[in-house]
């Protein structure tokens, strides 16, 4: 799945090495057997291995980065996930140092659901909303975030 804006259809190209390296250490690793943490994948490409139970809608944040894309992939369990415009949104907190920035909940959005196996690339230009309950429907997750630097 690739949704975004046309204003940034050709900006990236999601084929590039960067991208097909996360893609093949996605489908050759099993990361349910692997402990959270990051693993390093090539040069400017690293992977969070995380495990959490999801939240209520109304409890996920929405949050964007500057310096690098997420590829967020489901390895285990059912998220849903909302992706908006960064200028349609409203800064709430700002984390520089982490290249995390928060935001208030956006008018329009669009509702993303995961279920394992799939993934969603997010670019900088885009907030996300991670870990909100599939249907209201808390449950563990296993989720691998590869951060592909932008540069």
């Amino acid at each position: 799945m690739f949704a975004s804006n046309i204003a940034l259809a050709k900006k990236y190209d999601y084929l590039a090495e960067k991208f097909t390296k996360a893609y093949d250490w996605l489908a050759n690793n099993d990361v349910t057997k692997m402990e959270d943490g990051r693993y390093d994948i090539c040069d400017g490409v690293f992977a969070l291995v995380q495990r959490y139970t999801t939240m209520p809608f109304e409890k996920a944040r929405f949050e964007a980065h500057n310096d690098y894309f997420d590829i967020q992939y489901i390895a285990e369990g059912e998220e849903s996930f909302g992706v908006a415009l960064r200028s349609d949104c409203e800064v709430e907190e700002e984390k520089l140092e982490n290249d995390c920035i928060f935001f208030k909940a956006p008018k329009f959005y669009t509702p993303v659901n995961l279920k394992k196996g799939d993934f969603v690339v997010v670019p900088p230009e885009e907030v996300h909303q991670p870990r909100a309950a599939y249907q209201g429907k808390e449950m563990p997750v296993v989720k691998v975030v590869v951060k592909v630097a932008v540069k």
